[in-house]
């Protein structure tokens, strides 16, 4: 019940499978921690940033898989206030959703979307203030713990979660954890304190969670798998462990994504950056790859 390879095991054999070949165009983003737009809204300061890089790729034809913690449901009690501070955004994802290229994961900071209940009563619809009535927002929305893209010609599989699987404070007590931001650490953040339960702000978390979930892909043949919850960017080598991490939407001044295209894995990176003329504009930055997806081969 307790072991990080068995909530792993879990979330690969339920998880949703999505089919994808050399032509489809798919990024990950993870770890938005989209907020109130309050002090303590870490997401606000990038808002612009993720909201020019997700038309990009809307406009572009990749479809959107989310992997965990998109809304920040510790520190907010509602979602209303959230969509309300971020509406362009959300307008924008419900443009994916109709085209059925939205493909959502829940993270430990909003695990209240594993109830579909929960997600049909919050996301189906939204009041428009406007017109005095609820208006459809993202219908029939399903969040998983678990997605697997399937290559329709190889069969190569590629397991995205949020990865909080391997870390039991944050998936057995998220409650715990819940609690004590909404109350204790909410109002130090915005005083500059970091919050303890986040392994993103614990180095020490941090590589435990990495080294259980590495522990998980070699047991499982090398499996190529991405994650995001601790905000570090990973991206190996093939003939290394499979273990790729998105990042966040959250680093100072910039978000980091993954994306695939032509049957290849990139770590991207948008960015404010100032033009020679003086102007500020938001930049699309390769990290790591392209690298061929069949280059990371099973053991």
């Amino acid at each position: 019940m307790f072991s990080a390879k068995k909530r792993l095991d879990r979330a690969y054999k339920e998880a949703k499978i999505v089919d994808f070949d050399n032509e489809s165009k798919i990024i990950l983003f993870s770890d938005c921690h989209r907020g109130d737009n309050s002090f303590a809204d870490d997401f606000a300061n990038n808002r612009n940033i993720y909201f020019h890089a997700l038309k990009h790729y809307y406009s572009e034809g990749f479809s959107y898989c989310e992997l965990g913690d998109g809304d920040e449901l510790w520190e907010n009690l509602s979602f209303d206030s959230i969509l309300n501070a971020h509406k362009n955004v959300y307008m924008l994802m419900k443009l994916f959703h109709k085209d059925n290229r939205l493909h959502m994961i829940w993270g430990n900071h909003d695990m209240v979307y594993k109830n579909p209940e929960y997600v049909k009563k919050n996301l189906a619809t939204y009041f428009d203030a406007k017109t005095g009535e609820n208006v459809e927002l993202f219908k029939d929305i399903i969040y998983h713990e678990g997605i697997v893209l399937k290559h329709c010609s190889t069969d190569q599989e590629i397991f995205l979660t949020h990865g909080h699987q391997a870390d039991w404070w944050n998936y057995i007590f998220w409650k715990c954890s819940r609690f004590m931001v909404r109350v204790l650490w909410k109002p130090l953040n915005v005083m500059g304190i970091a919050d303890p339960t986040s392994p993103a702000k614990n180095y020490k978390e941090l590589i435990k969670v990495e080294r259980r979930t590495k522990k998980w892909i070699t047991e499982n043949n090398n499996l190529i798998t991405v994650v995001g919850h601790t905000h570090r960017p990973r991206f190996p080598e093939p003939g290394d462990i499979a273990f790729f991490n998105d990042g966040s939407c959250v680093h100072p001044r910039s978000i980091t994504g993954i994306e695939i295209e032509n049957g290849e894995i990139s770590l991207i990176k948008w960015q404010i950056s100032p033009s020679d003329d003086g102007n500020l504009k938001i930049v699309r930055v390769l990290l790591e790859g392209p690298i061929e997806l069949k280059s990371y081969k099973t053991s």
